[in-house]
Order: C-alpha cells, then structure tokens, then sequence
C-alpha cells in the first residue's frame, strides 16, 4: 500500500513540473526529454508512470477538472441553496478557476487550436472533457422546475449553453486577450437568471 501512495505522489509531482514544461514550451514543443529533465529523471523512469506527452497533459486537465467538478457537485447537492443562487454561485466559482488556472487554459489552448488545424475536433474534445458538469447544470434546471423556482418554458439546454458561454468569455478574456482577471462576468448570469425567475412571477 505505501508502494502505491509514493507512486501515486510521484505521479502528481511529475504532472506539477510537467504543467510547467507545458506552459513554457508550449504544448508542441514540449518533449517527453524535457519533461524527464525537469522532473530529474530519466525517460526510462517517466515511462514508468506515462505513455507519452499526451497522456500527461490529459492527465494534467483531468486533474484540474475533476477538483472543479466536486467543488460544483458540493454546491449543486446542498438542499438549503436555492437552485437560482446554485448556478450564480457555480458561475462564480467557474470564472474564478478559470482565473487561477489561467495558464493551463492557454495551454489548453494552443492544443485545441494545433488540433482544429489538424483536422481535428476541438468543440467534440471540450464537451466530452465537461460532459459531466453540463449534467450538473442541467439536473440544478430540471430541479428548479420542478419546484416552481423557474418557469416550465425555462429552457434546460439554453441555460447550459449560456453557462458555458461564459466560461468560454472567461477563457477568451484571459488567454487571448491576456487579462489578469474576467471581472464582471459573474454577474452576467444574474439577469438571465431572474429572467428564468421572471417567467415564473408573471404567470
């Protein structure tokens, strides 16, 4: 078991250093080389914990990923938040990541755009990556709905896509425009809530 938990430590320092690799170098000229120098080793031993240079970013991303979404599904479960302020405050926390981890996102970035011109598909990569959180948002909707916090013509997949809209500024404002932060776009979710709400007052 201790074999196991000093792997697994390995593994997470590997991926730090390897982020940092990928940040400087950008993602195609980094090399399984350089990301063994940087972790001290040799590539025979980073060939023990990963395949290649595209297993670790992913690796990188997941991780990144994954810590966003259990932060989201502790918010999106408590049953004393209103399911209006659930997505305001999921919207704050997105925007603030995304704020933290602005320099994985412009090596999300290069990636995505390296992929688009070879051929590939960086929109179907993205949703695969937050399928998960897009059922998050989704089932906070379905449930507002149902208790009459939003009005029945309250669109599910509109409120996603917006969701994600955002986070796409976000993006947009901190890698391609090269903001320190993405100030304001918090609260352009809070008109379109209590549009979502408006609906249900009117009738």
């Amino acid at each position: 078991m201790s074999g196991q938990i000093a792997h697994e430590k390995r593994k997470q320092e590997i991926l730090e250093k390897a982020l940092d690799v990928f940040i400087e170098e950008g993602y195609e000229d980094t090399t399984f080389q350089k990301i063994a120098e940087r972790c001290g080793i040799t590539r025979t031993i980073l060939y023990l914990y990963f395949d290649n240079k595209k297993q670790i970013f992913a690796e990188s991303l997941k991780r990144f990923l994954s810590s966003l979404e259990t932060e989201i599904a502790v918010v999106a479960h408590n049953q004393s938040v209103r399911c209006d302020a659930k997505i305001i405050k999921i919207g704050e926390m997105v925007v603030d990541a995304c704020e933290r981890e602005s320099k994985l996102l412009s090596v999300v970035m290069d990636y995505l755009l390296r992929l688009k011109a070879s051929g590939g598909n960086p929109d179907e990569r993205v949703r695969r990556r937050t399928v998960r959180m897009r059922h998050i948002l989704a089932d906070i909707v379905i449930e507002g709905k149902r208790l009459g916090e939003f009005s029945e013509s309250s669109s599910v997949k509109g409120t996603v896509e917006m969701f994600f809209a955002l986070v796409e500024a976000a993006v947009f404002r901190l890698v391609v425009l090269g903001r320190k932060d993405a100030a304001g776009l918090q609260e352009a979710l809070s008109p379109f809530v209590r549009s979502m709400q408006g609906a249900t007052a009117s009738v």
